[in-house]
């Protein structure tokens, strides 16, 4: 395992419980001693030294950020032979991985692309996997990706399927060759966008429910409240997300996960709302263009994220620009 961040290392330690024995390698050699010292990984100082390690036919899991995952596949590559594996875990767009395939496959070295989903909590959770690359690798694999999937007790079985579980009921899936597991992955995060967007638009609505309240100027440029009656409740944001997850169609971890945080933070101070993306959900609305698939809740979720951050305030000043212009609407200038 190169890399020991936020996934890697707890995917040594739920690989070690399973009795695979794991090499482990980062820059911070401080996580790499903490994984020695706890048994469940021999240390390494460099990538050569990780692969020396290691008995043919060698398997190295990369689990670094997309922007560096490219150099570091390249650099474990030279140190390998045929027959050897490089397992991609991030969060790569999916192009790059049938180009680092067809690369390493002039050497005769297999590449497979892994999409992991479970985050800080895989260690005790397991970690969905949504795999790509060649098959016979992949089966010689199946141990690993046992290992770290959550199991078929982690879900009730769907209806209807009674037979012995199948692959993906154990929470890892092949779902085709190079590429496909990232392109899946890709999805799954795009759709986990359009999730967190819907939430966050609810409970934004919810806040806004005492609007009634609130004194208001009477003036042109604000439209008036036909009926402040209508809007007078005072929610518990926190207390809702808990019903919430019993019982509703609804519910999910997502809400599990926002019921915690409003929990130890019931106004959510300790955040000012600049929202990030990671690059998946940018390539779920490239690929979307590319396809001809309409995905409009995805996009407008991930332009979301770009108006939180800032990237909005240009256009909207053009806005008030252009009412002053043609109707000389004095702008009303925020509160806050």
């Amino acid at each position: 395992m190169i890399g020991l961040g936020r996934m890697g290392a707890n995917m040594v330690r739920r690989m070690s419980a399973a009795g695979i024995d794991c090499v482990a390698h980062d820059r911070n050699a401080e996580t790499v001693t903490a994984l020695q010292e706890e048994g469940v990984a021999s240390g390494a100082d460099s990538v050569e030294n990780l692969v020396s390690q290691l008995s043919a036919p060698r398997t190295v899991w990369v689990m670094v950020p997309a922007a560096y995952a490219g150099a570091v596949v390249r650099d474990v590559a030279q140190y390998l032979e045929p027959g050897d594996v490089v397992i991609d875990g991030g969060n790569t767009h999916y192009p790059l991985d049938i180009e680092r395939a067809q690369v390493l496959g002039e050497s005769n070295i297999d590449y497979i692309d892994v999409g992991t989903s479970g985050g800080v909590f895989g260690l005790e959770r397991g970690y969905c996997l949504m795999i790509g690359g060649p098959t016979a690798q992949v089966e010689r694999l199946d141990p690993i990706f046992r290992a770290l999937a959550p199991g078929v007790p982690s879900a009730e079985r769907t209806r209807g399927r009674t037979a012995q579980p199948a692959q993906e009921e154990f929470g890892y899936l092949h779902c085709g060759p190079a590429g496909a597991g990232h392109f899946v992955k890709m999805v799954h995060n795009g759709i986990e966008y359009a999730m967190m967007q819907a939430y966050a638009e609810g409970f934004g609505l919810l806040s806004r429910a005492n609007v009634g309240a609130e004194e208001t100027e009477i003036d042109a440029e604000t439209t008036p409240m036909d009926r402040p009656e209508l809007f007078s409740y005072d929610f518990d944001l926190g207390a809702i997300s808990e019903v919430w997850r019993r019982g509703s169609v609804i519910g999910s971890w997502l809400l599990d996960l926002t019921a915690a945080a409003m929990h130890d933070d019931p106004h959510l101070d300790a955040f000012e709302g600049h929202v990030s993306d990671s690059g998946e959900g940018r390539w779920t609305v490239l690929a979307a263009v590319g396809a001809g698939a309409p995905v409009p809740t995805i996009a407008d979720a991930l332009f979301s994220r770009f108006a939180s951050r800032g990237n909005a305030e240009v256009g909207n000043k053009v806005l008030s620009a252009m009412r002053s212009e043609f109707g000389g609407h004095k702008e009303k200038k925020s509160e806050k």
